[in-house]
């Protein structure tokens, strides 16, 4: 036995930042659905989305059907499991928690972090209020539900029993209602069956060629189903520690099971997206096909009545699909296997449909390295502003890589974020350091965030975006800080808030704080930031980067970029000793060529030198520097009239960036070189 802490973090590790760039309501699934079960009291359907999210349905009201969502994971819902006579509900996920929910309100009321990899499934004895979780990490937990329930915020100690010995990852788990026997399904191809009473393992099952997708027992833990990628369903006697019978009623891997109470029907499906019922007394197969769905199937379940059954699969619409008496009662005996093509479904439209909407899965960064074109799998493009996390416009169904080529300019920005489609919303991922996140330094009037503004400060992307997404989040005010945004919270003690000079973001847009490889450690929409409890747990999880820049203003170094100007064969120039100089990447060419007349053609020609190795070239400001920015504006204009730069023998227009010359023209690690001649 051991306890375990649900909240909190082991030892600090590297910190990064997440946004998921989202409608306010996602009303609808925008990937697919692994998991799915039914409240017969209250006629609900909860749904475990791909986008992370757990939804709730009304079944008794087709014409909208949408109740609430539940969120608080970070990635896929792998599996869900409703307890406590449906009061409760417990969630498993890629992002290596289990929640314990309120189901009837739709609140998280505490997470588990015991996992150490992606949880992939649950299991529930109803008799005992007992559930299991396992996953990746080859472990299996089991959990009290009555302690889970009781779990708060000031006492989230909670101690649990494990079962060890798997030798690969779990894909799938079944207790028995009254708790007496578990069984896991692994990539290790047998079936593992244990005593969860006393953690005692009792056997190893050894018959599927492949990972087993799914388990279902009997009530009494005599008998147990497995589904498996190698096509077939077998019965086993646990009494009895074999096979007692091998079904192929599907011509792919089966990766979802349902059987009935008594045991004497199962429901299966799986890749060749057929949901087919078999028999389970008879030999050779009678079964029948109720239905083929557009994509694979991944979870099914049936309305108390099993007049028919809700069907998930790998895209965002939820079937319901119809079973008649007749279907129960006359089941037909067919040769799968040699006339599979000639076997009609008995179903051929789904009695009642909840709809999904379109996933996201590509995407292209434009070279602002702030505009993302998406197409979904409706095949619709859309243009968003990462900075601002928000949409922009709906293109429709166009050519997405003509929109690429349209939309593509030869500028070059630093890469300051990278993006995940996993949940099919884009999910922002805001680099581990410095390095990474404030890399992206460009002009706020060209980037038309400082339109009306006569000086041209430079901003920092990544800088301005966490200021935004912590706008709301109050810190403790430093004595000497005279911020605008203070606030005297009433007991004498000021505060101050973060937010930047030029916009803010939806407020209803999550942030994510993870470790660097994806292990979430807190989650929150942008306007709760404010709250006390989430102050509080913001103090403990935002790394010191990024407190350096959001409440300690302290901006980030500019990145410099190293290069050697040289007189150009035709420029009737002598040859100049070859010295390095030094300038902030975004630094223009005519800036350059305000430097090479000053420099090298007026006072340096002479002499035969540029000024020393390592001189700086000098130009642009920080956002809030807003002295001497352009006090040469003048000069480089006549500059630039005077002599011109070239890079691998193209003329360079001035107004271009050292770092767009490096990346489309020079296309080289090595130190940049430019060439200079006279306007004649």
């Amino acid at each position: 036995m051991a306890a375990h802490k649900t909240g909190g973090q082991s030892a600090r590790k590297k910190v990064q930042v997440s946004m998921v760039i989202r409608d306010e309501v996602e009303k609808r699934h925008r990937a697919g659905i692994n998991s799915l079960q039914y409240d017969p009291a209250l006629h609900r359907l909860y749904s475990a989305g791909r986008d992370s999210i757990i939804r709730i349905w009304n079944c008794k009201n087709m014409k909208d059907p949408y109740i609430q969502s539940m969120e608080h994971h970070t990635d896929w819902v792998n599996d869900i499991v409703l307890c406590c006579g449906g009061k409760n509900l417990i969630s498993a996920s890629s992002d290596t928690t289990v929640k314990v929910w309120n189901a009837h309100k739709g609140f998280c009321m505490s997470t588990l972090r015991t996992h150490k990899d992606y949880v992939k499934a649950l299991a529930y004895a109803k008799d005992k209020e007992q559930v299991a979780s396992g996953g990746l990490d080859k472990l299996i937990f089991l959990w009290d539900v009555n302690t889970l329930t009781a779990l708060t915020a000031s006492n989230n100690t909670v101690t649990t029993s494990s079962l060890s010995g798997n030798k690969d990852s779990i894909y799938s788990l079944a207790m028995n209602q009254i708790g007496t026997i578990i069984v896991s399904g692994s990539t290790e191809k047998v079936l593992r069956v244990w005593d969860p009473r006393h953690c005692t393992k009792l056997m190893k099952l050894r018959g599927h060629m492949d990972n087993i997708k799914a388990l279902v027992l009997n009530r009494d833990g005599t008998q147990c189903l497995s589904a498996s990628s190698d096509g077939t369903i077998k019965l086993w006697s646990l009494g009895q520690q074999r096979c007692i019978q091998t079904y192929r009623v599907h011509k792919e891997g089966v990766w979802a099971l349902l059987a009935t109470d008594t045991f004497s029907h199962v429901i299966s499906g799986g890749r060749d997206k057929r949901v087919v019922m078999t028999e389970l007394s008879c030999y050779p197969e009678r079964y029948t096909v109720i239905c083929e769905e557009k994509a694979p199937v991944l979870k099914m379940v049936m309305t108390p009545d099993q007049s028919s059954i809700w069907v998930a699969t790998s895209e965002s619409t939820i079937n319901n699909w119809s079973i008649s008496q007749k279907d129960w009662q006359e089941l037909g005996i067919e040769d799968y296997c040699d006339s599979a093509s000639g076997i009609t479904p008995k179903n051929t439209e789904p009695a009642q449909k909840i709809l999904g909407a379109p996933a996201i899965r590509h995407c292209h960064v434009l070279n602002d390295r702030r505009h993302v074109l998406t197409k979904d799998t409706e095949e619709n493009v859309a243009l968003y502003d990462v900075l601002k996390a928000r949409k922009v416009e709906d293109l429709g169904k166009i050519d997405f890589e003509q929109e690429i080529k349209k939309r593509n300019k030869m500028v070059y920005v630093p890469n300051w974020f990278s993006i995940d489609l996993k949940t099919g919303m884009l999910t922002i991922h805001l680099g581990q350091d410095e390095n990474d996140c404030f890399s992206a330094w460009v002009s706020a009037k060209e980037t038309g965030l400082a339109e009306n503004d006569a000086v041209d400060q430079k901003v920092n992307y990544g800088n301005l975006l966490l200021q935004a997404l912590l706008e709301h989040w109050w810190r403790p005010l430093h004595v000497d800080d005279e911020n605008e945004g203070n606030s005297n919270d009433g007991n004498g003690s000021m505060h101050t808030r973060g937010g930047n000079l030029y916009f803010s973001v939806p407020t209803h847009t999550p942030v994510i704080f993870s470790e660097v490889g994806g292990r979430p450690l807190y989650r929150l929409l942008v306007r709760d930031a404010a709250g006390e409890m989430e102050g509080v747990l913001l103090n403990e999880t935002v790394p010191a980067w990024v407190v350096n820049i959001v409440v300690d203003k302290n901006l980030p170094q500019f990145i410099k970029i190293s290069f050697y100007i040289l007189p150009h064969a035709t420029s009737g120039v002598k040859s100049l000793k070859k010295d390095r100089l030094i300038a902030n990447d975004f630094i223009q060419i005519r800036k350059v060529a305000e430097h090479v007349c000053d420099k090298v053609l007026g006072a340096g020609s002479d002499s035969g030198s540029v000024a020393g190795a390592g001189n700086t070239v000098s130009g642009g400001s920080p956002a809030g520097d807003r002295t001497n920015t352009d006090s040469n504006a003048d000069n480089s204009s006549l500059a630039e009239e005077k002599v011109e730069l070239l890079c691998n023998d193209q003329v360079l227009d001035p107004s271009m960036d050292l770092r767009t010359v490096r990346h489309f023209i020079w296309k080289s690690s090595a130190d940049l070189i430019l060439h200079f001649r006279p306007v004649k």
